[in-house]
């Protein structure tokens, strides 16, 4: 990685091959603003059928089963994160809205972003 422009695009390819894992299909769109030691990213991320069916019976039931997938999700993202950029994660927030398909994730980092890849990046110059 040269730049943090290269750092978002290997965390958009985490971010999908993640999806692509545990829900059988990748993103339509992805989007990642970093703000100090916090990266949000915004994704389309199509509901799985077998919650869609669920939700039009029983809300609740689908409601626990996001919770359940959305705790396994963090679980790998956290995983492939720390071991691809070697940047420790404080926390990971994820929430995912049925009705307009978007999910939001914050990954709080243990330091900023920019300041840990500029020791990163002033080392491979």
């Amino acid at each position: 990685m040269k730049n943090i422009g290269d750092f978002k695009q290997e965390l958009i390819k985490i971010n999908n091959q993640v999806n692509e894992e545990m829900y059988g299909r990748g993103l339509d769109w992805q989007k990642i603003d970093i703000i100090g030691d916090k990266i949000i990213i915004l994704a389309l991320n199509r509901r799985i059928s077998v919650l869609r069916h669920i939700d039009e019976k029983d809300a609740f039931t689908a409601r626990l089963m996001d919770l359940a997938l959305l705790n396994e999700f963090k679980i790998r993202i956290k995983a492939y994160f720390e071991d691809k950029f070697q940047l420790k994660v404080r926390t990971i927030l994820k929430d995912y809205d049925p009705v307009n398909q978007l999910a939001g994730m914050i990954i709080i980092t243990v330091e900023p972003v920019e300041e840990f890849f500029e020791k990163i990046f002033s080392k491979n110059a």
